[in-house]
């Protein structure tokens, strides 16, 4: 029996259809839809459902075969391949409900709606990578030494001179120390500060790698609800003032978007200086907000050197890239110095001077003004979509969060439309406590573009109305 085809093609893309095909496969096999020895049609049979030619089917079928996807044979036909390492060893799937489960399924999604990346077609690329060759060849034209743990110093200086601008902190080059993204700069704060087994207030809902992480770190977890002014300072205060850290979203809340307002910063940082607590102050999205001016960084106002900002370029450049930075307050620079030499240095320096260039030469900021307005674009398309159909939508810094009744389950809806290209995230997953309570979907802006979110809206809409369905 034949499997049947799910995917459609798009002739507007500039992907050509051969491997529009390929990519459906192969999705569609990575996802378990389709297992071991199934039947996929003949050329001619596919080429007259997705009405393309017999020889585009054929190239993509070729491609298929050539990653190892599918056997062909007169006897059988065309198959889904056993899939096997080439080392003979096969890959155990993650433990169902582990952390490195939720951490791939919230990573490795592509597809419309994916959080998280920033627009790839946008991107400068072919600057980036004429910046990028050329760091390269200067650093293997050098000679070969261990590069400075805490970072290039010039790409330092000029991370200090770019935030005094776009962020309002005033620090020097020695108090900035480059990571290998967020996660690099989290780890190394949480050895520098040495909190292990004490109390650290997170926003509820938040990040939920980030809270995890500090339960990695040994810290307890205190989770502090949110509401439209950011994280609730006089909760936590009343709830657990014996913690000694908090790791908070103050710029744009993560995942609901709310600005920590100036009232409870004022409090945070009081309340901090009084009872030497550390904040970690996680700028994600640093100067990307859509709508006005961003808010000053936490670290802008603090008056007592409590605040520990993380910052990375993920979301602005390249999440592959794994680059990020932290800034520290002059008292912290020993210790954040030792740890990054013994336990965390700074990635290449050929990137890192990439990352220089591309800032000093300009082409960073031109990027982010384009990346802006993009954005904003792209945000009232797809609000403009999801309420023609009659969601409840809201925005949430770089997302868009459709509100869904709490007796539908959007972590199955998130799974059942990554098979179908698309990757919203599901809201529950993002809250510590009554998870079931708080249902819903965040779409990505950045990775939504014009011509392809009314389809993609439609397809959400019907996957939505099935679960409601047969819920």
């Amino acid at each position: 029996m034949q499997t049947p085809i799910y995917f459609d093609i798009d002739r507007k893309l500039k992907i050509p259809l051969a491997e529009q095909i390929r990519i459906g496969i192969e999705k569609a096999i990575i996802a378990g839809l389709w297992n071991e020895g199934d039947r996929l049609p003949s050329w001619i049979d596919l080429a007259t459902q997705l009405g393309v030619s017999r020889g585009t089917v054929k190239i993509a079928y070729d491609r298929l075969l050539d990653r190892q996807f599918i056997v062909a044979s007169r006897s059988a036909g065309t198959r889904v391949a056993y899939r096997q390492m080439k080392s003979d060893r096969v890959q155990e799937p993650p433990k169902a409900g582990s952390f490195i489960e939720m951490y791939l399924e919230m990573t490795s999604g592509h597809g419309i709606f994916q959080l998280g990346v920033p627009a790839k077609d946008i991107f400068p690329a072919k600057v980036f990578n004429r910046i990028r060759s050329q760091a390269i060849r200067e650093e293997n034209s050098g000679w070969l030494a261990y590069p400075d743990p805490r970072g290039e110093f010039e790409l330092r200086r000029e991370i200090a001179a770019y935030l005094a601008i776009s962020r309002g902190i005033e620090c020097s080059p020695e108090q900035v120390f480059i990571t290998s993204g967020f996660a690099s700069g989290l780890g190394l704060s949480l050895h520098a500060l040495q909190v292990k087994g004490q109390k650290a207030w997170v926003e509820d809902p938040g990040f939920p790698l980030s809270k995890y992480a500090l339960q990695v770190g040994g810290v307890d977890i205190k989770p502090i609800p949110v509401d439209n002014e950011g994280m609730d300072i006089d909760f936590a205060i009343t709830h657990a003032a014996d913690a000694t850290l908090a790791l908070c979203t103050p710029g744009q809340q993560a995942p609901l978007g709310a600005t920590l307002s100036l009232a409870r910063r004022l409090k945070l940082l009081a309340w901090a200086a009084e009872n030497n607590m550390w904040l970690i102050e996680d700028d994600y999205l640093g100067e990307l907000q859509l709508d006005g001016k961003s808010a000053p960084a936490l670290f802008s106002l603090d008056q007592s050197n409590r605040v520990i900002h993380l910052g990375t370029f993920s979301k602005t450049i390249n999440p592959q890239l794994r680059i990020g930075f932290a800034v520290v307050p002059t008292s912290l620079i020993y210790r954040y110095s030792e740890v990054t030499a013994a336990l965390s240095p700074a990635p290449s320096p050929s990137l890192q001077i990439a990352i220089l260039k591309f800032m000093k030469e300009g082409h960073f900021l031109r990027h982010l003004r384009r990346t802006k307005r993009l954005y904003l674009l792209q945000r009232d398309v797809l609000k403009t979509n999801l309420m023609s159909l009659g969601f409840d939508v809201t925005t949430a810094g770089l997302s868009v969060l459709i509100k869904l009744p709490a007796d539908i389950s959007d972590v199955a809806i998130a799974r059942e439309a990554a098979a179908l290209g698309m990757a919203p995230a599901p809201l529950s997953i993002w809250y510590h406590q009554d998870q079931a309570q708080h249902c819903g979907l965040l779409l990505g802006i950045a990775t939504a573009p014009q011509a392809h979110v009314e389809q993609a809206c439609a397809k959400l809409f019907e996957l939505i109305q099935h679960q409601m369905r047969n819920n």
